[in-house]
């Protein structure tokens, strides 16, 4: 299924606004524009909730017939662990995460062990960690990870975008990791001069209008089929005004949503 997330209304919950949206004010947006998944990606404050606060939200999503999946960046047991009872009290299926952190950069044998250890109640709950394709690691290492764990609860949230600051070719991220796909994060990019043509800015656009062959990963994944969701994300850099940015902020919701369910 087509989704929306936190990064979907990035801007809007920040401390740039007055009255930042909350996870139950993006939800009903999410219901609002017909879209059934919500991801709650890279919103630590989350691990702050009560449990009957997140069983409030529980409540709230459910109500408006939302299917939530989680985020967070990291591969310690511990946190995962914590990640894991979030998703069971959420009903959440998909954790995706990242294997670094900003103070914790493990090797892959050490992601491997971490990973091994926490995994097995990731299976008997029947939630799937969906490790990231980005910069910091190679696709090439990801899918290496992914294979010597072989655990059915472990899988890759396909972002060829992200691996472009790496020189990686999406194509070949793609190819590489679509056996493996767990979750897909939806979002386009495209080169541009910077004033004067001194070097070059790599930024977010509309899906459909970058460098980013959609069809061909539609193709490869088969996402309908494997039951993957694909969930809508930007790059959208900050504009002239915060009000601006909002403004193209659900512009862009509005036209990935129609670009994917064109498909």
């Amino acid at each position: 299924m087509i989704g929306l997330g936190t990064y979907s209304f990035f801007w809007q919950h920040s401390s740039l606004v007055a009255e930042p949206l909350t996870l139950a004010d993006m939800l009903r947006r999410t219901r609002e524009l017909d879209v059934e998944v919500f991801q709650i990606c890279d919103y630590p404050q989350l691990l702050d909730y009560s449990a009957a606060e997140a069983r409030e939200l529980r409540v709230v999503a459910d109500g408006l017939g939302i299917q939530l999946e989680l985020g967070t960046r990291g591969v310690q047991s511990d946190h995962l662990a914590s990640y894991l009872s979030l998703a069971e009290t959420l009903g959440a299926t998909v954790v995706r995460s990242m294997i670094n952190t900003a103070d914790h950069k493990p090797s892959l044998d050490e992601a491997e062990g971490l990973l091994r250890t926490v995994l097995p109640s990731f299976e008997g709950a029947g939630v799937t960690v969906a490790l990231e394709t980005y910069e910091q690691v190679r696709s090439a290492d990801l899918v290496a990870l992914i294979e010597a764990v072989a655990s059915p609860s472990l899988g890759i949230c396909l972002d060829p975008a992200n691996s472009v600051a790496a020189l990686e070719n999406p194509v070949e991220v793609i190819d590489r990791c679509a056996p493996y796909v767990a979750n897909i994060h939806s979002k386009d990019f495209a080169f541009t001069r910077r004033g004067g043509w001194v070097g070059f800015t790599l930024e977010g656009v509309p899906l459909g209008t970058g460098l980013l062959d959609y069809d061909y990963l539609l193709e490869k994944v088969r996402p309908d089929e494997r039951g993957i969701n694909q969930i809508i994300e930007h790059w959208l850099p900050l504009g002239e005004t915060i009000e601006d940015t909002i403004r193209l902020e659900n512009s862009w919701n509005t036209s990935n949503l129609q670009y994917l369910r064109s498909k």
